[in-house]
């Protein structure tokens, strides 16, 4: 048992974690000159590392999951979702959410493609709600962050409130709150192209190039506020604001993250700084899901395809599903770290 501990903190570490990069940064950045017990050194540090560390982890993970999506093409997709009923049907778009695009303003098109199509929509909006919120990319990036019983539970977690959003959907029967346009578009049967390997790896290759291009920016932002709050910001001022001294830092960070417009790649550095800083891991966990998945562009995108009693509707929903497992991660915060 000893001996399978040293080895998941190995994986923990070096792999996910990559420590190594971190002390060869360091080690770099020492010969150089830089005091990396200074601010502007630290900042330095943190800046390089976790920009390289995601950019390392984020291009294998995209061609990973681009591979296994491949075999999920929105027609297949529509299938499989087709087979279901009642809950299972929310469980399997809810999984399905997850070998799917990095964002939001991704999803939402399939969304509006699955509801185009006759699914049923609360098993789209189980889809919606999943897709930006958990993925395969998510979980091993949280777990080179917070650890493995983080990132599992929070993925768990996020699908529970992607089916149990869709579902409450469901059952409030809001179908004529869906826009014309969609209603009473004609779905069109088009069989799932037969690729092979070769195809397969091209089309994994091409998706690292452009998804990289489009999230890099938000990497870029997001380790740079990092960046600055490991090495700027007083803990103690963290903790006023985000810590167990404020009962209401979970809505506060859902406030705050729902203007906001990043996947969860570019969330991950704000929130490993704020974590070192003293914020509760609830309260940083709700802010991760509300820029994903709250993100003002994204509901204005969202807008287009809904009417606003459908959009009000979801947004509670996910808000308060989003409350809820923050304040349950607070509530057991030393089980988990």
């Amino acid at each position: 048992m000893e001996f399978v501990k040293e080895i998941w903190e190995f994986i923990q570490n070096q792999v996910l974690g990559m420590q190594w990069l971190r002390e060869l940064i360091g080690n770099g950045l020492a010969v150089a000159g830089l005091d990396l017990s200074s601010r502007a050194g630290g900042s330095i540090l943190f800046f390089l590392y976790d920009l390289i560390k995601i950019a390392i982890l984020l291009c294998l993970l995209i061609f990973v999951i681009s591979y296994i999506q491949s075999y999920f093409p929105p027609e297949r997709s529509k299938k499989i979702l087709g087979r279901f009923h009642g809950s299972g049907a929310n469980m399997v778009a809810a999984l399905l959410g997850t070998v799917t695009p990095f964002c939001s303003c991704s999803s939402i098109p399939l969304f509006m493609g699955f509801t185009s199509a006759g699914l049923p929509l609360g098993v789209t909006f189980s889809f919606l709600i999943s897709s930006p919120m958990v993925d395969l990319g998510s979980l091993v990036l949280l777990m080179s962050i917070f650890g493995g019983k983080v990132a599992v539970v929070y993925v768990v977690l996020g699908i529970i409130v992607a089916v149990l959003g869709g579902t409450i959907i469901e059952k409030l029967h809001m179908e004529k709150y869906v826009e014309e346009f969609i209603r009473n578009a004609s779905g069109i049967e088009i069989d799932a192209p037969k690729l092979t390997k070769k195809d397969r790896l091209l089309y994994a290759k091409t998706q690292v190039e452009t998804t990289f291009r489009k999230v890099f920016p938000y990497i870029l932002v997001g380790v740079g506020i990092g960046a600055v709050i490991h090495n700027w910001i007083s803990e103690q001022w963290i903790e006023k604001i985000l810590g167990n001294d404020n009962p209401f830092g979970v809505i506060l960070a859902v406030l705050v993250g729902v203007p906001m417009y990043a996947d969860i790649f570019g969330t991950i550095p704000v929130a490993e700084a704020l974590l070192s800083k003293g914020a509760q891991l609830g309260t940083i966990l709700s802010f991760m899901m509300a820029v994903t998945t709250l993100s003002l562009p994204s509901m204005i995108m969202l807008r287009k395809a809904v009417k606003p009693k459908l959009l009000a509707a979801f947004a509670t929903i996910c808000t308060t599903g989003i409350v809820m497992v923050g304040y349950l991660f607070n509530l057991f915060q030393s089980v988990f770290l």
